[in-house]
């Protein structure tokens, strides 16, 4: 079982770097080439310069003169409290509320932490470049773990709290000692920096930990939301007209609302095996539907969320999801914490 502990982390002095507004920004995976602009443009200490420089060096040069200036300062080693607010697609408002720690990096085969989806080379090669020269984990990766909080949220003012995309976070320093997880870490979101590590801890046996922010799947606020299909083409599916969608897989196409007849209770599988033409994504079943009556679409399959149980049985049968089948919602905040790589 994995072993969490406290680390010593990097931080914006914001006396000298300015407002964490003009600092944060979401995940680098989901940054447009437009919106690196706009957040380049925001302050010369973005979090950007760092996780989408324009290469590997420059993001090594900017975060070592920012070490110098005191525009990033150590933090004596703790663990960090990480509470989001936000509205979610379900136009309900949440707060997810997790753990920042310093988490084993093992393959996967050791079942420490296991993935639910399967990655692809490119993103993984730029991420061991950046992680080559910069020897700093600069975002953190989304982990849920199958138990009851192992901290509690301080009663405290937080250190931190700033919105990014409409989301609020607030981040609080609590102190604790090293951890045993009684269960293995699923990956949510962080597939490709979770395996960079490892690659980059098999040329450097001491980088042994990465940043993680570990979310219990029992507590409030934790969201799978579903990703709806559209599609360009798709042949005869089986099934009963029905007036709405009210569970299951659902087709909608000309007008009509078909429940698709299958023993199979995962939803993005049963698209998958319909072998569907021109699939594209949407978390918006009013979206889909939309679509679909302008004519951009030929059909939609709108779906129910995923559910963890569903997600952990994957997990620990080594298995992974079709593309896009779960929807963590929100992002974590990527500039709030750094974890640098200890020196051997």
């Amino acid at each position: 079982m994995p072993r969490i502990r406290p680390f010593s982390a990097l931080r914006y002095d914001v006396a000298l770097a300015g407002d964490l507004a003009g600092l944060v920004a979401p995940p680098y995976d989901v940054i447009s080439d437009a919106q690196r602009l706009e957040y380049l443009a925001r302050s010369p200490y973005n979090v950007v310069r760092l996780t989408l420089p324009d290469s590997a060096e420059d993001a090594a040069s900017d975060l070592a003169a920012w070490r110098r200036a005191g525009i990033l300062r150590d933090e004596s080693p703790t663990y960090w409290w990480v509470a989001q607010d936000y509205i979610g697609p379900d136009g309900v408002a949440h707060t997810r509320e997790g753990l920042g720690a310093s988490v084993p990096v093992t393959p996967y085969e050791d079942g420490a932490v296991l993935p639910h989806e399967r990655t692809h080379a490119g993103p993984k090669e730029g991420r061991l470049r950046l992680l080559r020269a910069t020897h700093t984990h600069l975002e953190p990766i989304f982990l849920l773990y199958d138990a009851e909080p192992v901290l509690e949220r301080p009663a405290a003012p937080p250190a931190m709290d700033v919105e990014e995309s409409g989301v609020r976070t607030r981040v609080w320093p609590v102190e604790g000692d090293e951890l045993e997880l009684g269960t293995p870490l699923l990956i949510a979101d962080g597939h490709h920096r979770y395996e960079t590590a490892v690659s980059y801890r098999e040329e450097n046996p001491h980088a042994t930990h990465l940043f993680g922010i570990l979310v219990s799947a029992r507590s409030p606020g934790v969201e799978i939301f579903p990703t709806h299909r559209l599609v360009q083409s798709v042949g005869d599916v089986p099934g009963d007209e029905i007036e709405s969608p009210n569970g299951g897989v659902t087709l909608y196409r000309d007008g009509r609302y078909v429940r698709v007849a299958t023993e199979d209770d995962f939803g993005p599988r049963v698209v998958e095996s319909l072998r569907p033409d021109g699939v594209t994504y949407t978390s918006s079943a009013a979206d889909a539907v939309a679509a679909v009556d302008r004519g951009d679409a030929a059909a939609a399959f709108l779906l129910e969320p995923v559910t963890f149980d569903q997600v952990a049985r994957f997990a620990h049968a080594g298995e992974t999801m079709p593309q896009k089948s779960t929807f963590f919602y929100p992002k974590l905040t990527s500039g709030l914490l750094f974890h640098p790589v200890p020196s051997p």
